[in-house]
């Protein structure tokens, strides 16, 4: 079932971090991925159809955005006991597949999503150069089963607002997806 994400106030500072990138094994901080410029923290896992149906044109906007001085980073936060597809090692291999040109990084407590207000996966925070939040929402309006076409056309809007130094949209689309797969204590 799809869930819609709550907006997150913007202006909210982005909150620090210490993850484990599942490709290198190194830990990266906010510091590690942060942008002067623009700073794309998506929420995303393995196994959620929305996730994967966006998922290539989220590469091809990565990878057109760092040539701009854009940074990406993905954060899973799904229990690997809920959803294994999630775990370390699948995440390895999907990016190693698909050749992720971000850090794909394990949130293994789910503190970070928590703190970060993430929901669903695909979630996308947009951050400008003081780290603040400037946009919180969709990739665009594909989903699957639809014929929207990928385009990214929410987020290339925000990130385009903020390299050209003018304010982001003020009204923006929730993201909408696989609820995050909360660990039942």
């Amino acid at each position: 079932m799809a869930q819609q994400t709550t907006q997150v106030a913007l202006g909210t500072k982005a909150h620090n971090f210490a993850l484990l990138d599942t490709v290198s094994d190194k830990l990266f901080s906010l510091q590690d991925v942060a942008s002067t410029k623009a700073t794309v923290i998506a929420f995303i896992c393995n196994h959620c159809p929305y996730v994967q149906h966006i998922l290539p044109g989220l590469i091809q906007l990565a990878e057109n955005y760092q040539a701009k001085g854009v940074k990406f980073v993905a954060i899973n936060a799904n229990d690997a006991t809920l959803a294994p597809q999630d775990g370390p090692q699948q995440m390895k291999e999907l990016a190693n597949e698909l050749k992720l040109p971000f850090p794909y990084l394990y949130d293994q407590t789910q503190q970070v999503a928590r703190t970060y207000g993430a929901e669903c996966t695909p979630e996308f925070f947009v951050y400008d150069g003081n780290l603040s939040l400037t946009y919180h929402g969709q990739f665009d309006d594909a989903r699957p089963g639809k014929d929207t076409p990928v385009t990214g056309k929410d987020l290339s809007a925000a990130l385009d607002a903020l390299l050209a130094n003018q304010p982001v949209q003020a009204h923006q689309v929730p993201a909408i997806g696989c609820g995050i797969k909360w660990r039942v204590n």
